[in-house]
C-alpha cells in the first residue's frame, strides 16, 4: 500500500553547517565591501577638502608645509590608494559572484599594503616639515582610521595585524627615517615606543570588537538557518509559533514512532468548478480558503505537512508532541467547517469540505534521497485517514472520525453519530465510522 507523498524539497537540514559557513562568509565579505567604501569615501573627501583649501587659501597650507605643499603630493598617495581599494573591491565582488572566499594570504597582503599608505604620506610630511612637526601633525593619526575600519573585517588577527603594521612602521619612521639636512633633535626611544604600543593595543581592541561582531553575525545566521531548516523540513507552512517551539525544544530529523492525529481535508467537486473559471480565479479562491483554514490549524497546534491540490494533510502531535492531539484536531475541524460556511456566504463559488481524522502510530521523520528530503509521516494510520476522508463523498457527510478518535474524545464527543461498519478500500473487514456535525 503506497502512502501519499508530496513534491520533494531540498534537504537543507543535512547541510546546516555548510549553509551557515557559506552565509557567514558572504556576510564577512559584505562588511569588507562596506569598509572599502568607507575608506574610499574618506580619501576622496580629504582630497577634495585639501584641494579646495589649496585654491581658496593656499597660505594656510604653505605655513603648515613650510612652503613645500604641492597638489601632486596629495594625489601621489590618495590616487594609488583609491585605485588599490577599487581593485580589492572588484576582487571581492568577483569572488562573491563565484561563491568563493578570498584567500587568507591575499587578505594579509591587502592589509599590509593598505596600512602602508599612511606611512608614505608621513614620509612626504617629514620631507617637507621635518620629523618633529610631521610626527606631531595629522599623518600618524591616519593609522587609527585604518585600525577602526579594520573592525569591519570581522577578523581578530587581521585587525591585530593592521595595528602591528601601523605601530611598526610609525616606530621605524620616527626612529630611523631622517631626511638629509634635518636639524631636529635625535628621537627618543621611550617616547616613540610608547606611542607605537598604544597603536598596537588599538589594533588588538579593534580585533576584539570585530570578533564580537562576527559572533553576533554568526548567531543571527545560525538562528535564520535553523528557521529555514525547520520551515523546509516540516512542510510548506509552519507558523511562527511552531518555529519558536521547535527551536526551543529541538526537532529530531531521525525517523521514529509517534502517536499522532492525522487529518485529511479536501474540497468536494473543486475540479469541476475550476473548469468554468479562469486560472487566477481558481488560485485566488483556493488561496483564500487555505489562508483561513491554516490559520485555524495554527491556533490549535496543528501543522500542514503537505498540500495536495485542493486539499491538504495536517498533523497533530508531530513534529511537536501533543498529549491531547485528538481533541486539538477535532476542535480545529469544527472551527474549519464553520469558517468555510462563513466564507461561502460571501463568495459566488460555494465550496463543500470533506474532513477526516484518525489517530494512531506513524513513522515520522526526514525521509527521501541524500539530496532531497521531506519531513513526512508513513504508516497505516495515514492511509486509513485518507480512505476515511474519501468516504465523505459516499456518505454525503463533511466530517468523519474513526473509532479510535471517538474513544479518545470520550464524553467530549456526545454528538458523534455512528454510520455503522463500512467497507473501506484496501481493508479486509468493514470498519466503524462516526460522523460529526
Amino acid at each position: 500500500m503506497t502512502e501519499l507523498q508530496g513534491k520533494d524539497k531540498p534537504a537543507h537540514g543535512t547541510n546546516v553547517s555548510v549553509d551557515f559557513h557559506h552565509a557567514l562568509m558572504r556576510e564577512v565579505m559584505t562588511t569588507e565591501l562596506l569598509r572599502i567604501k568607507v575608506l574610499i569615501g574618506i580619501a576622496a573627501g580629504f582630497s577634495v577638502i585639501s584641494s579646495i583649501i589649496y585654491f581658496v587659501n593656499p597660505e594656510a597650507l604653505a605655513r603648515v608645509w613650510h612652503g613645500n605643499f604641492k597638489p601632486s603630493y596629495l594625489y601621489t598617495v590618495i590616487g594609488p590608494f583609491i585605485l588599490f581599494e577599487l581593485w580589492v573591491h572588484g576582487a571581492i565582488v568577483r569572488h562573491m559572484k563565484q561563491d568563493r572566499d578570498l584567500p587568507i594570504v591575499r587578505r594579509y597582503i591587502g592589509a599590509f599594503i593598505e596600512t602602508s599608505m599612511p606611512t608614505i604620506a608621513l614620509a612626504l610630511h617629514i620631507d617637507s616639515m621635518g620629523p618633529v612637526a610631521a610626527l606631531g601633525w595629522v599623518a600618524p593619526l591616519i593609522y587609527f582610521i585604518f585600525i577602526i575600519a579594520s573592525t569591519l573585517r570581522l577578523d581578530f588577527w587581521l585587525s591585530t595585524f593592521t595595528g602591528f603594521v601601523a605601530a611598526a612602521e610609525l616606530f621605524w619612521m620616527a626612529m630611523y627615517y631622517r631626511p638629509d639636512g634635518t636639524l631636529d633633535p635625535a628621537p627618543d626611544l621611550f617616547y616613540h615606543s610608547a606611542r607605537s604600543v598604544v597603536i598596537l593595543i588599538s589594533g588588538v581592541l579593534a580585533g576584539t570588537v570585530g570578533m564580537q561582531l562576527r559572533q553576533q553575525f554568526g548567531a543571527s545566521i545560525m538562528a535564520a538557518t535553523a528557521r529555514d531548516r525547520i520551515t523546509n523540513l516540516f512542510g510548506q507552512h509552519v507558523s511562527p509559533q511552531v518555529v519558536e517551539r521547535l527551536m526551543m525544544e529541538g526537532a529530531s530529523t531521525e525517523s521514529d514512532i509517534r502517536r499522532v492525529a492525522v487529518m485529511f481535508v479536501d474540497f468536494r467537486s473543486f475540479t469541476a468548478g475550476a473548469r468554468t473559471r479562469s486560472p487566477q480565479e481558481v488560485v485566488d479562491r483556493l488561496d483564500g480558503a487555505f489562508a483561513i483554514l491554516v490559520d485555524i490549524l495554527d491556533r490549535h497546534g496543528g501543522i500542514v505537512n503537505k498540500f495536495l491540490g485542493d486539499g491538504f494533510l495536517a498533523l497533530f502531535g508531530a513534529p511537536i508532541h501533543a498529549v491531547d492531539a485528538p481533541h486539538q484536531a477535532v476542535a480545529a475541524a469544527r472551527e474549519m467547517l464553520a469558517a468555510n460556511e462563513q466564507l461561502n456566504a460571501t463568495s459566488s463559488w460555494q465550496l463543500r469540505m470533506g474532513i477526516a481524522i484518525h489517530v494512531g502510530d506513524v513513522v515520522a521523520g526526514n525521509i527521501g534521497s541524500p539530496r532531497r528530503k521531506e519531513y513526512t509521516v508513513i504508516g497505516d494510520t495515514v492511509n486509513f485517514a485518507a480512505r476515511l476522508e474519501a468516504l465523505n463523498k459516499e456518505l454525503g457527510s463533511q466530517f468523519l472520525i474513526s473509532s479510535e478518535v471517538r474513544e479518545a474524545l470520550g464524553d467530549d464527543c456526545k454528538d458523534a453519530v455512528s454510520r455503522g461498519e463500512i467497507p473501506v478500500r484496501g481493508y479486509e473487514h468493514p470498519v466503524a465510522v462516526w460522523q460529526l456535525g
